[in-house]
């Protein structure tokens, strides 16, 4: 059975995007809570339906608890549902996590995305339930795979509202887990970047994206085109879509957190000095002019 809040929360989301956003940081690592909010806004007025914040694209796990705060505060203020990254720290606690996902909840999460844990992620969930209350997203993320039997069981708890798959480049194992999650009757949110439009044929039925945190409209076109079945502008979406991610979602893969900066920064949506990300890899300036002349004519 599926818990009743996580039950609204699966059918509230489904065929939405949500922007996966990025934190907008200076080079000290110092955020503006008035320009997240601008960033934020702008992305529900370019096409995302609801905010995911301090999730992987959102640098969540390297942030502390006052910053958290700062940045769930602004995305609850747009008034669209919004889905709190939690967890995510080498070695941490349970108790840790269920108690970043109280304070998502005293805050007005609409729910909160789980990272993935070894040992038993059963437990794991159920602890973070009985601690906030609120609907969960799975995460089958490619770093750190659940296998088929605990991502089954993940499937079948109560409060668990759907599962978000990113396997990056395993087709099967995204079919598998879309297919998991039509079985158990949870939403199937793919937060497949670079088989987005594969993904959705294949069963996903809401999306979850890093590709969002900026572009908005080339990812939010192809969902809308695929939901209300028009498929030639599906397929015409899908392609530019798939070209801008093979430039953001590349080797080094840690870099797309700062390409989709660079891109907000070209769009106007934040100043240059916040398109830094501390906790990434160095990139070229080269990349920089290959992503940004891609997103121009995207």
């Amino acid at each position: 059975m599926i818990a009743p809040a996580a039950a609204a929360l699966r059918d509230r989301l489904r065929w939405q995007l949500v922007a996966a956003a990025a934190t907008p940081m200076d080079a000290t690592g110092a955020t503006d809570p008035a320009l997240c909010r601008r960033y934020l806004r702008g992305l529900l007025t370019d096409g995302a339906d609801a905010l995911a914040v301090l999730a992987h694209t959102g640098r969540g796990p390297h942030l502390d608890a006052a910053t958290r705060d700062v940045i769930t505060g602004c995305a609850v203020d747009t008034g669209v549902p919004v889905i709190v990254g939690v967890g995510g720290r080498p070695g941490e606690h349970t108790d840790q996590v269920a108690t970043e996902a109280a304070r998502a909840a005293s805050l007005g999460a609409a729910g909160v995305l789980l990272f993935p844990v070894d040992g038993d992620p059963l437990a794991h969930h159920d602890a973070i339930w009985q601690a906030s209350g609120l609907p969960m997203l799975a995460f089958d993320l490619y770093l750190r795979p659940y296998r088929p039997a605990h991502l089954t069981a993940l499937l079948t708890h109560p409060g668990v509202a759907g599962v978000k798959v990113a396997r990056l480049h395993d087709a099967m194992a995204c079919q598998a887990t879309l297919a998991a999650a039509h079985a158990a009757d949870r939403l199937a949110v793919t937060g497949e970047d670079r088989m987005f439009g594969p993904s959705l044929m294949w069963g996903a039925q809401a999306a979850l994206v890093g590709l969002a945190a900026a572009a908005v409209p080339v990812a939010a076109t192809v969902l809308r085109a695929f939901a209300e079945q028009r498929y030639a502008d599906f397929v015409a979406a899908s392609a530019r879509l798939d070209r801008l991610a093979e430039v953001t979602f590349t080797e080094p893969m840690e870099g797309y957190v700062r390409r989709m900066l660079w891109i907000a920064a070209d769009e106007g949506r934040i100043p240059p000095g916040y398109a830094v990300d501390p906790y990434g890899p160095a990139l070229t300036e080269d990349d920089r002019a290959r992503v940004l002349a891609v997103a121009r004519r995207a």
